[in-house]
Protein backbone atom coordinates (compact mmCIF):
# COMPACT_ATOMS: atom_id res chain seq x y z
CA UNK A 1 0.00 0.00 0.00
CA UNK A 2 1.44 3.40 -0.96
CA UNK A 3 1.86 6.26 1.48
CA UNK A 4 -0.91 8.25 -0.26
CA UNK A 5 -3.30 5.29 -0.08
CA UNK A 6 -2.59 4.88 3.62
CA UNK A 7 -3.12 8.58 4.24
CA UNK A 8 -6.41 8.50 2.34
CA UNK A 9 -7.61 5.59 4.49
CA UNK A 10 -6.65 7.36 7.71
CA UNK A 11 -8.26 10.60 6.59
CA UNK A 12 -11.33 8.50 5.78
CA UNK A 13 -11.37 7.17 9.35
CA UNK A 14 -11.21 10.70 10.77
CA UNK A 15 -13.89 11.85 8.31
CA UNK A 16 -16.12 8.89 9.25
CA UNK A 17 -15.96 9.84 12.92
CA UNK A 18 -16.42 13.54 12.20
CA UNK A 19 -19.62 12.94 10.24
CA UNK A 20 -20.88 10.47 12.85
CA UNK A 21 -20.42 13.16 15.51
CA UNK A 22 -22.22 15.69 13.33
CA UNK A 23 -25.37 13.60 12.89
CA UNK A 24 -25.43 11.61 16.15
CA UNK A 25 -27.80 14.09 17.83
CA UNK A 26 -30.51 13.96 15.15
CA UNK A 27 -32.40 10.98 16.67
CA UNK A 28 -31.75 12.27 20.21
CA UNK A 29 -33.73 15.51 19.97
CA UNK A 30 -36.98 14.17 21.42
CA UNK A 31 -35.17 12.37 24.26
CA UNK A 32 -33.02 15.43 25.03
CA UNK A 33 -36.13 17.62 25.14
CA UNK A 34 -37.63 15.31 27.77
CA UNK A 35 -34.48 14.98 29.88
CA UNK A 36 -33.68 18.69 29.95
CA UNK A 37 -37.31 19.91 29.95
CA UNK A 38 -37.10 21.92 26.72
CA UNK A 39 -39.09 21.74 23.48
CA UNK A 40 -37.87 19.71 20.52
CA UNK A 41 -37.19 22.96 18.70
CA UNK A 42 -35.08 24.22 21.60
CA UNK A 43 -33.26 20.88 21.81
CA UNK A 44 -32.15 21.37 18.20
CA UNK A 45 -29.65 23.91 19.57
CA UNK A 46 -27.25 20.96 19.95
CA UNK A 47 -27.35 20.60 16.14
CA UNK A 48 -27.21 24.32 15.37
CA UNK A 49 -24.33 24.95 17.82
CA UNK A 50 -22.23 22.27 16.15
CA UNK A 51 -23.03 23.64 12.67
CA UNK A 52 -22.32 27.29 13.53
CA UNK A 53 -18.98 26.49 15.19
CA UNK A 54 -18.08 24.13 12.36
CA UNK A 55 -18.77 26.80 9.78
CA UNK A 56 -17.06 29.74 11.51
CA UNK A 57 -13.88 27.83 12.37
CA UNK A 58 -13.29 27.05 8.70
CA UNK A 59 -11.95 30.60 8.48
CA UNK A 60 -9.15 29.49 10.82
CA UNK A 61 -8.40 25.99 9.53
CA UNK A 62 -8.05 27.00 5.89
CA UNK A 63 -4.95 29.16 6.30
CA UNK A 64 -3.57 26.82 8.96
CA UNK A 65 -3.84 23.93 6.51
CA UNK A 66 -2.18 25.93 3.73
CA UNK A 67 0.71 26.87 6.02
CA UNK A 68 1.30 23.87 8.32
CA UNK A 69 0.01 21.04 6.15
CA UNK A 70 -3.53 19.82 5.72
CA UNK A 71 -2.93 16.34 7.15
CA UNK A 72 -1.04 17.76 10.13
CA UNK A 73 -3.88 20.11 11.06
CA UNK A 74 -6.41 17.30 10.61
CA UNK A 75 -4.43 15.19 13.09
CA UNK A 76 -4.56 17.95 15.70
CA UNK A 77 -8.26 18.53 15.10
CA UNK A 78 -9.11 14.86 15.59
CA UNK A 79 -7.27 14.83 18.92
CA UNK A 80 -9.12 17.94 20.10
CA UNK A 81 -12.42 16.34 19.02
CA UNK A 82 -11.70 13.44 21.37
CA UNK A 83 -11.53 15.87 24.31
CA UNK A 84 -14.74 17.72 23.43
CA UNK A 85 -16.60 14.46 22.79
CA UNK A 86 -15.69 13.34 26.30
CA UNK A 87 -16.86 16.69 27.68
CA UNK A 88 -20.19 16.27 25.87
CA UNK A 89 -20.67 12.82 27.40
CA UNK A 90 -20.15 14.32 30.87
CA UNK A 91 -22.28 17.47 30.40
CA UNK A 92 -24.30 18.09 33.61
CA UNK A 93 -26.89 20.45 32.07
CA UNK A 94 -28.33 21.61 28.78
CA UNK A 95 -26.25 24.80 28.55
CA UNK A 96 -23.02 22.84 29.05
CA UNK A 97 -24.22 20.25 26.53
CA UNK A 98 -24.74 22.94 23.89
CA UNK A 99 -21.36 24.51 24.65
CA UNK A 100 -19.60 21.13 24.42
CA UNK A 101 -21.32 20.43 21.11
CA UNK A 102 -20.09 23.79 19.87
CA UNK A 103 -16.57 22.70 20.87
CA UNK A 104 -17.04 19.47 18.93
CA UNK A 105 -18.10 21.45 15.87
CA UNK A 106 -15.17 23.86 16.23
CA UNK A 107 -12.63 21.03 16.27
CA UNK A 108 -14.35 18.73 13.76
CA UNK A 109 -14.19 21.66 11.33
CA UNK A 110 -10.54 20.83 10.63
CA UNK A 111 -11.15 17.30 9.31
CA UNK A 112 -13.36 16.77 6.24
CA UNK A 113 -12.69 20.06 4.39
CA UNK A 114 -8.92 19.74 4.80
CA UNK A 115 -9.10 16.10 3.71
CA UNK A 116 -10.86 17.32 0.56
CA UNK A 117 -8.17 19.96 0.05
CA UNK A 118 -5.44 17.31 0.52
CA UNK A 119 -7.08 15.27 -2.25
CA UNK A 120 -7.20 18.41 -4.39
CA UNK A 121 -3.44 18.80 -3.93
CA UNK A 122 -2.56 15.15 -4.55
CA UNK A 123 -5.04 13.89 -7.18
CA UNK A 124 -5.30 15.11 -10.82
CA UNK A 125 -8.61 16.69 -11.83
CA UNK A 126 -9.62 13.81 -14.11
CA UNK A 127 -9.57 11.39 -11.14
CA UNK A 128 -10.61 13.84 -8.44
CA UNK A 129 -14.39 13.34 -8.43
CA UNK A 130 -13.94 9.58 -8.12
CA UNK A 131 -11.43 10.01 -5.27
CA UNK A 132 -13.63 12.55 -3.51
CA UNK A 133 -16.47 10.05 -3.84
CA UNK A 134 -14.33 7.51 -1.97
CA UNK A 135 -13.87 10.00 0.85
CA UNK A 136 -17.60 10.67 0.64
CA UNK A 137 -18.15 6.94 1.14
CA UNK A 138 -16.43 7.25 4.51
CA UNK A 139 -18.43 10.34 5.47
CA UNK A 140 -21.72 8.79 4.37
CA UNK A 141 -21.00 5.63 6.32
CA UNK A 142 -20.16 7.81 9.31
CA UNK A 143 -23.46 9.65 8.95
CA UNK A 144 -25.34 6.34 8.82
CA UNK A 145 -23.49 5.01 11.84
CA UNK A 146 -24.00 8.23 13.79
CA UNK A 147 -27.72 8.41 13.10
CA UNK A 148 -28.29 4.74 13.87
CA UNK A 149 -26.05 4.62 16.95
CA UNK A 150 -27.47 7.89 18.27
CA UNK A 151 -30.94 6.35 18.27
CA UNK A 152 -29.75 2.98 19.53
CA UNK A 153 -27.76 4.49 22.38
CA UNK A 154 -30.67 6.74 23.37
CA UNK A 155 -32.98 3.71 23.67
CA UNK A 156 -30.54 1.28 25.32
CA UNK A 157 -27.23 2.56 26.69
CA UNK A 158 -28.16 6.20 27.23
CA UNK A 159 -27.27 9.07 24.93
CA UNK A 160 -24.03 9.83 26.81
CA UNK A 161 -22.58 6.47 25.74
CA UNK A 162 -22.65 7.59 22.11
CA UNK A 163 -20.28 10.49 22.84
CA UNK A 164 -17.96 8.29 24.89
CA UNK A 165 -17.59 5.95 21.90
CA UNK A 166 -16.97 8.91 19.57
CA UNK A 167 -14.24 10.19 21.89
CA UNK A 168 -12.37 6.87 21.65
CA UNK A 169 -12.73 6.82 17.87
CA UNK A 170 -11.39 10.36 17.46
CA UNK A 171 -8.43 9.49 19.69
CA UNK A 172 -7.66 6.40 17.60
CA UNK A 173 -7.77 8.37 14.33
CA UNK A 174 -5.51 11.09 15.73
CA UNK A 175 -2.89 8.67 17.02
CA UNK A 176 -2.77 6.69 13.76
CA UNK A 177 -2.47 9.86 11.67
CA UNK A 178 0.30 11.19 13.93
CA UNK A 179 2.29 7.96 13.62
CA UNK A 180 1.90 7.88 9.85
CA UNK A 181 2.97 11.51 9.47
CA UNK A 182 6.04 10.92 11.63
CA UNK A 183 7.04 7.92 9.51
CA UNK A 184 6.46 9.84 6.27
CA UNK A 185 8.45 12.85 7.50
CA UNK A 186 11.35 10.62 8.57
CA UNK A 187 11.42 8.91 5.17
CA UNK A 188 11.32 12.26 3.36
CA UNK A 189 14.12 13.67 5.51
CA UNK A 190 16.29 10.64 4.81
CA UNK A 191 15.85 11.09 1.06
CA UNK A 192 15.83 14.83 0.57
CA UNK A 193 17.07 16.60 3.66
CA UNK A 194 15.11 19.01 5.87
CA UNK A 195 11.85 20.53 4.68
CA UNK A 196 11.99 24.18 3.54
CA UNK A 197 11.18 26.78 6.16
CA UNK A 198 7.66 28.16 6.07
CA UNK A 199 7.06 31.91 6.06
CA UNK A 200 5.68 33.39 9.29
CA UNK A 201 1.92 33.79 9.52
CA UNK A 202 0.65 37.24 8.62
CA UNK A 203 -2.91 38.24 9.49
CA UNK A 204 -2.77 41.00 6.87
CA UNK A 205 -1.66 38.53 4.20
CA UNK A 206 -4.41 36.07 5.22
CA UNK A 207 -7.13 38.71 5.13
CA UNK A 208 -5.83 40.04 1.84
CA UNK A 209 -5.74 36.56 0.34
CA UNK A 210 -9.28 35.79 1.52
CA UNK A 211 -10.52 39.10 0.14
CA UNK A 212 -8.86 38.30 -3.18
CA UNK A 213 -10.67 34.95 -3.28
CA UNK A 214 -14.00 36.61 -2.56
CA UNK A 215 -13.44 39.02 -5.45
CA UNK A 216 -13.40 36.08 -7.86
CA UNK A 217 -16.89 35.64 -9.41
CA UNK A 218 -16.54 31.85 -9.59
CA UNK A 219 -15.70 31.62 -5.88
CA UNK A 220 -18.63 33.84 -4.90
CA UNK A 221 -21.00 31.75 -7.00
CA UNK A 222 -19.88 28.40 -5.55
CA UNK A 223 -20.04 29.74 -1.99
CA UNK A 224 -23.53 31.19 -2.48
CA UNK A 225 -24.85 27.96 -3.97
CA UNK A 226 -23.46 25.75 -1.22
CA UNK A 227 -24.91 28.02 1.49
CA UNK A 228 -28.37 27.66 -0.06
CA UNK A 229 -27.84 23.90 -0.41
CA UNK A 230 -26.92 23.69 3.28
CA UNK A 231 -30.06 25.56 4.35
CA UNK A 232 -32.45 23.57 2.15
CA UNK A 233 -31.00 20.05 2.37
CA UNK A 234 -28.95 19.87 5.58
CA UNK A 235 -31.26 22.17 7.53
CA UNK A 236 -34.23 19.87 6.95
CA UNK A 237 -32.20 16.68 7.47
CA UNK A 238 -31.82 17.33 11.20
CA UNK A 239 -35.61 17.12 11.66
CA UNK A 240 -36.34 13.98 9.66
CA UNK A 241 -36.10 11.74 12.77
CA UNK A 242 -38.45 14.10 14.63
CA UNK A 243 -40.85 13.82 11.69
CA UNK A 244 -40.60 10.02 11.92
CA UNK A 245 -41.33 10.06 15.66
CA UNK A 246 -44.16 12.60 15.64
CA UNK A 247 -45.70 11.75 12.27
CA UNK A 248 -45.47 7.94 12.28
CA UNK A 249 -45.04 7.03 15.95
CA UNK A 250 -41.58 5.47 15.59
CA UNK A 251 -39.20 5.16 18.52
CA UNK A 252 -35.91 7.08 18.54
CA UNK A 253 -34.04 3.89 17.63
CA UNK A 254 -36.41 3.11 14.75
CA UNK A 255 -36.22 6.71 13.49
CA UNK A 256 -32.43 6.54 13.59
CA UNK A 257 -32.59 3.23 11.70
CA UNK A 258 -34.85 4.76 9.04
CA UNK A 259 -32.38 7.62 8.64
CA UNK A 260 -29.66 5.10 7.87
CA UNK A 261 -31.32 4.78 4.47
CA UNK A 262 -30.42 8.43 3.76
CA UNK A 263 -26.82 7.35 4.13
CA UNK A 264 -27.41 4.17 2.12
CA UNK A 265 -28.52 6.39 -0.76
CA UNK A 266 -25.32 8.41 -0.44
CA UNK A 267 -23.22 5.25 -0.18
CA UNK A 268 -24.88 3.86 -3.32
CA UNK A 269 -23.83 7.02 -5.14
CA UNK A 270 -20.25 6.93 -3.82
CA UNK A 271 -19.76 3.30 -4.88
CA UNK A 272 -21.06 3.97 -8.40
CA UNK A 273 -19.86 7.57 -8.77
CA UNK A 274 -17.66 6.87 -11.79
CA UNK A 275 -20.51 5.22 -13.67
CA UNK A 276 -22.99 7.94 -12.68
CA UNK A 277 -20.55 10.57 -13.91
CA UNK A 278 -20.02 8.78 -17.21
CA UNK A 279 -23.77 8.38 -17.71
CA UNK A 280 -24.99 11.84 -16.68
CA UNK A 281 -22.01 14.20 -16.64
CA UNK A 282 -21.70 16.87 -14.00
CA UNK A 283 -24.65 18.86 -15.30
CA UNK A 284 -26.86 15.79 -15.31
CA UNK A 285 -25.79 14.84 -11.79
CA UNK A 286 -26.86 18.26 -10.53
CA UNK A 287 -30.28 18.04 -12.19
CA UNK A 288 -30.95 14.43 -11.22
CA UNK A 289 -29.71 14.96 -7.68
CA UNK A 290 -31.94 17.97 -7.05
CA UNK A 291 -34.97 16.13 -8.44
CA UNK A 292 -34.34 13.16 -6.15
CA UNK A 293 -33.90 15.40 -3.09
CA UNK A 294 -37.19 17.13 -3.88
CA UNK A 295 -38.97 13.81 -4.32
CA UNK A 296 -37.64 12.53 -1.00
CA UNK A 297 -38.69 15.66 0.89
CA UNK A 298 -42.21 15.53 -0.57
CA UNK A 299 -42.54 11.87 0.42
CA UNK A 300 -41.39 12.69 3.96
CA UNK A 301 -43.82 15.59 4.14
CA UNK A 302 -47.03 14.04 2.81
CA UNK A 303 -46.74 10.28 2.61
CA UNK A 304 -49.61 8.61 4.55
CA UNK A 305 -47.58 5.47 5.24
CA UNK A 306 -44.22 5.12 6.92
CA UNK A 307 -42.90 2.89 4.13
CA UNK A 308 -43.09 5.73 1.61
CA UNK A 309 -41.42 8.08 4.08
CA UNK A 310 -38.59 5.60 4.53
CA UNK A 311 -38.21 5.44 0.74
CA UNK A 312 -38.05 9.23 0.83
CA UNK A 313 -35.01 9.00 3.13
CA UNK A 314 -33.17 6.84 0.61
CA UNK A 315 -34.17 8.99 -2.36
CA UNK A 316 -33.15 12.24 -0.67
CA UNK A 317 -29.79 10.75 0.35
CA UNK A 318 -28.97 9.54 -3.15
CA UNK A 319 -29.93 12.91 -4.61
CA UNK A 320 -28.07 15.00 -2.05
CA UNK A 321 -24.75 13.29 -2.65
CA UNK A 322 -25.15 13.54 -6.42
CA UNK A 323 -25.60 17.29 -6.11
CA UNK A 324 -23.09 17.86 -3.32
CA UNK A 325 -20.28 15.81 -4.84
CA UNK A 326 -20.61 17.91 -8.00
CA UNK A 327 -20.21 21.06 -5.91
CA UNK A 328 -17.27 19.56 -3.99
CA UNK A 329 -15.30 19.15 -7.22
CA UNK A 330 -16.02 22.77 -8.13
CA UNK A 331 -14.77 23.83 -4.68
CA UNK A 332 -11.43 22.05 -5.09
CA UNK A 333 -10.88 23.74 -8.45
CA UNK A 334 -12.21 27.28 -7.91
CA UNK A 335 -8.90 28.63 -6.50
CA UNK A 336 -6.05 26.08 -6.82
CA UNK A 337 -3.46 28.62 -5.64
CA UNK A 338 -5.08 28.69 -2.16
CA UNK A 339 -6.96 25.40 -2.13
CA UNK A 340 -7.00 24.93 1.66
CA UNK A 341 -8.53 28.34 2.27
CA UNK A 342 -10.94 27.98 -0.65
CA UNK A 343 -12.27 24.56 0.38
CA UNK A 344 -12.67 25.56 4.01
CA UNK A 345 -14.58 28.66 2.92
CA UNK A 346 -16.81 26.27 1.00
CA UNK A 347 -17.39 24.22 4.15
CA UNK A 348 -17.92 27.39 6.18
CA UNK A 349 -20.76 28.53 3.95
CA UNK A 350 -22.25 25.02 3.82
CA UNK A 351 -22.58 24.81 7.58
CA UNK A 352 -23.56 28.41 8.14
CA UNK A 353 -26.31 27.67 5.64
CA UNK A 354 -27.18 24.52 7.58
CA UNK A 355 -27.37 26.39 10.88
CA UNK A 356 -29.64 28.99 9.30
CA UNK A 357 -31.85 26.23 7.97
CA UNK A 358 -31.96 24.48 11.35
CA UNK A 359 -32.99 27.70 13.09
CA UNK A 360 -35.76 28.33 10.56
CA UNK A 361 -37.09 24.78 10.70
CA UNK A 362 -36.84 24.76 14.52
CA UNK A 363 -39.30 27.67 14.54
CA UNK A 364 -41.77 25.55 12.57
CA UNK A 365 -41.37 22.15 14.24
CA UNK A 366 -43.14 23.12 17.47
CA UNK A 367 -46.02 24.60 15.44
CA UNK A 368 -46.69 21.53 13.32
CA UNK A 369 -45.46 23.11 10.09
CA UNK A 370 -42.86 20.51 9.10
CA UNK A 371 -44.74 19.18 6.03
CA UNK A 372 -45.12 22.69 4.59
CA UNK A 373 -41.46 23.53 5.31
CA UNK A 374 -40.26 20.28 3.69
CA UNK A 375 -42.37 21.09 0.61
CA UNK A 376 -40.95 24.61 0.34
CA UNK A 377 -37.43 23.19 0.65
CA UNK A 378 -38.20 20.69 -2.13
CA UNK A 379 -39.21 23.49 -4.50
CA UNK A 380 -36.09 25.48 -3.58
CA UNK A 381 -33.82 22.51 -4.26
CA UNK A 382 -35.34 22.04 -7.72
CA UNK A 383 -34.55 25.65 -8.60
CA UNK A 384 -31.05 25.31 -7.16
CA UNK A 385 -30.33 22.17 -9.18
CA UNK A 386 -31.30 23.95 -12.38
CA UNK A 387 -28.96 26.85 -11.59
CA UNK A 388 -26.06 24.54 -10.76
CA UNK A 389 -26.56 22.57 -13.96
CA UNK A 390 -26.40 25.76 -16.04
CA UNK A 391 -23.29 27.14 -14.36
CA UNK A 392 -21.21 24.08 -13.42
CA UNK A 393 -17.85 23.81 -15.15
CA UNK A 394 -18.23 20.51 -16.95
CA UNK A 395 -15.64 18.20 -18.41
CA UNK A 396 -15.54 15.07 -20.52
CA UNK A 397 -16.50 12.15 -18.30
CA UNK A 398 -14.18 9.20 -17.96
CA UNK A 399 -15.40 5.92 -19.29
CA UNK A 400 -16.68 3.54 -16.64
CA UNK A 401 -14.47 0.76 -15.45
Amino acid sequence: MTSDSTMLRLLGLAAFTSMASMRVCDPMLVALSHEFHVTTGDASAVVAAFAVAYGVLQLVYGPLGDRWGKAQVTTFAAGACALFSAATALAPGFAVLVAARAGMGATAAGIIPLAMAWIGDQVPYERRQETLARLMGATVTGMMAGQWFGGFATETLGWRAAFAVLSLMFLTASVLLWRHLRATAAAAAAQGGPAPAKPPFSLAAYLGGTAALLRMPRVRWVLAVVAIEGALAFGTLAFVPARMVSGYGLSAAAAGGAMVLYGVGGLAYSLLARRWLALLGEQGLALTGSALIATGLVLLAWSPQVGWAVLGCFTAGLGFYMLHNTLQVQATQMAPQARGTAVTLFACLLFLGQSTGVLLVAFSVDRGWLPAVFTAAALGVLVLGGLVSRRVQGRVAAAPA
